[in-house]
């Protein structure tokens, strides 16, 4: 069995939803199987670590397994179509109180698409 712990941003999310939709959300991640991973699991890497994002309504759960501590480490949970979703997923660098629309980087980014 794995611990779930959790970081500041996603305690605070949490903390912003009332009993009901934290449960699903912690239910959820309680019965991911990392020695068995499920299709409903997207995964990527990033600095060498491999991160796992599960969806769960109209949240979206990023986490990382450390083996060796028998952990689940939640990093965020965040709101599906959201912009810092997407600043995340795509790698690119954003700061949850900062629009991330205001960085050149992302517009680049969006311009970059647009282009093909």
């Amino acid at each position: 069995m794995y611990q779930l712990t959790f970081s500041d941003q996603s305690m605070s999310e949490l903390n912003k939803l009332d009993a009901l939709e934290q449960m699903p959300l912690v239910d959820a991640l309680s019965a991911v199987e990392p020695q068995h991973p499920s299709a409903e699991l997207g995964a990527f890497n990033r600095d060498g670590k491999t991160y796992y994002r599960l969806r769960v309504g109209d949240y979206r759960l990023y986490f990382e397994v450390l083996e060796e501590a028998k952990n689940i480490y939640c990093h965020h949970i965040l709101h599906k179509h959201s912009v810092v979703d997407f600043a995340f997923r795509m790698g690119l660098p954003y700061k949850e109180e900062v629009e991330v629309e205001q960085h050149q980087t992302f517009w680049k980014y969006i311009a970059s698409t647009l282009r093909k």
